[in-house]
């Protein structure tokens, strides 16, 4: 049996449960009634403690990178990668996309 989804604010710091990943949660749905299921490497996230110490760097290639926003398809939750992971961030069981970066406006 699954454990209900947690309802996501921004602010709420949530690290992964299979690799190092964290990310702070920037936006999430207004809505009560959506309720999306944030997982990197396929487990769903836990709240991140601050005792948690991130996996040690190893030969894998960082799926998830530091410093990156994640959207998911519908631009409702977003999130900030705050240590970099081997697993990737899905939301709802869909994979979420790195947010492109907004052009600044040009200085004549």
């Amino acid at each position: 049996m699954t454990p209900p989804a947690t309802t996501l604010r921004p602010g709420d710091q949530l690290a992964s449960t299979v690799c190092g990943a964290r990310v702070v949660v920037v936006r999430a749905p207004a809505s009560a009634e959506r309720r999306p299921v944030l997982a990197c490497g396929g487990s769903p996230m836990a709240p991140a403690t601050s005792s948690a110490q991130p996996s040690p760097p190893g030969e894998t290639p960082h799926v998830t990178l530091i410093g990156k926003r994640y959207v998911d398809a519908t631009g409702t939750l977003e999130v900030l990668c705050t240590s970099s992971g081997t697993g990737e961030l899905t939301c709802d069981g869909a994979p979420m996309t790195l947010k492109a970066a907004k052009p600044l406006p040009a200085s004549d």
